[in-house]
């Protein structure tokens, strides 16, 4: 008797890899509703590219498929994925694989006009931004005590990201009709003049009601959110998708659920999603764990839940010590030992020291600069390392972030100096000359329009003698009558930068550069002065943070105040130099969420620092869990000499205790038959696998390992044959 058949066999095979059970389970499922558990390098986006093929392979058509993911990288990985694991590149490219943002924009262009403006960059919207300042400017001013509003670039940026997490959560479809504008503000969590200015914006943006005028980045996640929301019939109209599938699920945030919700409700559609609670970093723009544990479960009470526990990405070692520190379920499949080592310091300066050791023991090892990656908390602690990668000759880069030279509080510093030194042609870069002059309205709390800004900058630029004068202009005036919400507290500070520059055209140039720093922040009141532009605390401690930073750099370095101004612009000529491609990178956490790197050094793990005390504990937990992720063959841990100082994280990882039993987990993983019939494995390094692939080698996405079929040559492969 021939043996019964499954019910459901699988139809697709992915190449290159041997799905799990976990992943076969995902693949053949045939719940309305999916929701993949999965933990950090867990092959999230791989798994959804399989789902997909499994689909295809049913006959399913490719344009019934959407797959939407919250970033434009993240949509790039999801196309090559699904070509890596074997479909057709013609069926990729009739699938919609699509960012939320892109899919709004498109359901959207029904009933958008010719004339929308896109402003895919924050800088395209700031004559927008002006503009409502000015509205609120003109129906508050005198009536609200508590209203504070501000022109420069540091207000409106802090502008930009307040209105873009209202939108996120869609707090600004909260019933406050009966309640007073600071009250409102409260309970929003903003600060009034951001709430009152996202109100006019909105207005100008949406021309009253009119229609959008022009969109931003979210805006139109949003304005569908808000179609949907309202009772609009967009739904009624989406495409007929069969299948929806969403990667990184736990970025999911209020606005982009609701249009989730909405492809789901439809009838016919089946939906996957992958999301790891424990790497949800962006509260502020609304991600929520509550998604994935409530809010899906609430709109679809038969949803079915599936694990991804292996890692793809790294070792047991690290597998089991994430394990131990989220108390979760962790593994790893593959045969390698993912290094973690730990170095102490005493002072920043040793910190920056133990991050070069470590880069240099990995390009010893064999390794290139660009498999390297420092993580740091927050922008402050880049600046000794920057100053050591500097001093060390090896390249970097900081892609998401300005390097230190380039951050608000150091330009304002930088700007004061050159008018003392009467240097400001030091400054070779027209751009970074800009940002000075920005710097230095900002943090002397000047207030002036858009147009006499930028009329200011221009003539600077061409002769940058002319800074000093800057001081020496009225505030800003229109049609001859005077803003009337300009407080006592800024006219002081910008007396008192003035008062500043006095002092500092009459220092003699060798006065030692620390010393001059020090009585410089003491007379311009930098830390108060900071609390007030940075609204929120946090913030205002990085900038304090930053400046000490300088001030210790300053110090360490010994040099007069000419010394140090040249030191700091031949620093700057380093950083602009064309980059080797090969580069060491330096980024915050939080900008990594979703990337991986050979090498990860995380310096600063101290308990004031990292988890921050300012910050929710449970978030400090998922950015270092994000950041000890990222690495996959080794992960390096600087932390004080002193054990009472070092960061609670540390500990909690347990590594002792779980190095035994990562070590029988690789042994384990070598036995196992894991490896497709027919192939030669390479001990190819990261920074050989152009030169491998080169000779025809294939990665195997699963091991992470270079492969050649059976039958052919080896002997190009030699070197790099297991023994």
């Amino acid at each position: 008797m021939n043996a019964a058949q499954p019910p459901n066999p699988i139809r697709f095979t992915p190449q290159g890899l041997i799905p799990t059970p976990e992943q076969t389970a995902i693949q053949l499922s045939q719940s309305k509703v999916v929701l993949v558990d999965a933990n950090a390098g867990a092959a999230k986006t791989t798994t959804l590219a399989i789902r997909i093929g499994e689909a295809l392979a049913r006959k399913l058509p490719p344009e019934q498929i959407l797959a939407l993911t919250f970033t434009p990288e993240a949509r790039d990985v999801m196309r090559q994925r699904l070509i890596d694991v074997g479909v057709p590149q013609a069926l990729v490219a009739r699938l919609a694989v699509m960012t939320f943002e892109d899919f709004a924009a498109w359901r959207l262009d029904a009933i958008d006009g010719d004339n929308l403006r896109r402003c895919t960059e924050a800088r395209q919207l700031k004559d927008y931004a002006l503009a409502a300042v000015d509205r609120v400017g003109a129906r508050y001013a005198g009536r609200l005590e508590a209203l504070e509003l501000n022109t420069h670039s540091i207000a409106l940026s802090q502008f930009l990201d307040a209105q873009l997490g209202l939108k996120a959560t869609m707090a600004l479809a909260a019933d406050v009709d009966f309640m007073g504008l600071e009250d409102i503000a409260e309970l929003l969590g903003v600060p009034l003049a951001d709430y009152l200015t996202t109100v006019e914006y909105e207005t100008l943006r949406l021309d009253g009601g009119a229609g959008a005028v022009f969109r931003g980045p979210f805006d139109a996640t949003y304005d569908l959110a808000c179609n949907l929301d309202a009772g609009a019939r967009l739904a009624e109209h989406f495409p007929d998708y069969r299948l929806v599938l969403c990667d990184e699920l736990h970025d999911l945030n209020e606005a982009a659920f609701r249009i989730l919700d909405a492809l789901i409700g439809r009838p016919q559609c089946f939906f996957v999603g992958a999301g790891d609670k424990d790497q949800v970093i962006h509260a502020k723009l609304g991600a929520s764990e509550e998604y994935l544990n409530r809010r899906f479960a609430e709109r679809h009470p038969k949803l079915v839940r599936y694990p991804l526990t292996y890692s793809y990405r790294h070792g047991p070692h690290l597998a089991y010590a994430m394990a131990e520190f989220k108390h979760k379920a962790v593994e790893s499949s593959l045969p390698v030992h993912t290094r973690i080592g730990q170095a102490h310091y005493a002072t920043p300066a040793e910190c920056a020291q133990q991050a070069i050791a470590a880069i240099r023991q990995w390009k010893a090892d064999g390794n290139a600069y660009d498999g390297c990656a420092i993580l740091i908390r927050d922008r402050h602690q880049s600046m000794a390392i920057e100053n050591a990668l500097i001093e060390a000759d090896i390249d970097y880069r900081t892609p998401a972030m300005a390097g230190y030279l380039q951050r608000d509080e150091i330009l304002f510093l930088r700007g004061m100096l050159a008018i003392a030194l009467k240097d400001f042609a030091a400054v070779k870069s027209e751009q970074v000359r800009s940002a000075i002059v920005d710097a230095m309205t900002a943090f002397s709390e000047m207030k002036f329009s858009a147009r006499r800004m930028d009329n200011f900058k221009a003539q600077i630029i061409k002769d940058p003698a002319l800074l000093g004068e800057l001081f020496m202009i009225e505030d800003d005036r229109r049609d001859g009558v005077e803003i009337g919400y300009r407080d006592v507290a800024s006219q002081a500070t910008k007396k008192a930068v003035i008062d500043a520059i006095a002092w500092l055209t009459a220092l003699d140039p060798a006065t030692p550069a620390a010393a001059v720093l020090t009585e410089l922040c003491e007379r311009v009141k930098l830390v108060a002065t900071a609390r007030r532009i940075f609204v929120r605390p946090y913030e205002a401690g990085v900038v304090n943070k930053s400046v000490a930073g300088l001030l210790q750099s300053a110090a360490a370095s010994g040099q007069s105040l000419r010394e140090f101004w040249t030191a700091m612009n031949a620093r700057e000529a380093f950083i602009r130099r064309k980059r080797e491609r090969k580069a060491v990178l330096i980024e915050c956490v939080a900008n990594a969420k979703g990337k991986e790197f050979e090498h990860v050094i995380l310096p600063f793990l101290q308990a004031d620092e990292f988890p921050h005390p300012l910050q929710p504990r449970r978030d400090e937990e998922n950015l270092f869990y994000v950041g000890v992720t990222r690495a996959r063959a080794r992960l390096t841990l600087l932390s004080p000499t002193d054990p009472a100082l070092r960061s609670g994280f540390i500990a909690n990882m347990r590594l002792q205790q779980s190095a035994a039993a990562a070590e029988a987990a690789i042994a384990r993983n070598q036995a196992q038959p894991v490896a497709a019939p027919g192939r030669h494995y390479l001990t190819a390094t990261f920074h050989e696998k152009d030169e491998v692939k080169a000779l025809g080698a294939q990665f195997d996405i699963a091991r992470r390992a270079w492969y050649v079929e059976s039958g052919r040559d080896m002997s190009p492969f030699s070197r790099w044959l297991k023994k």
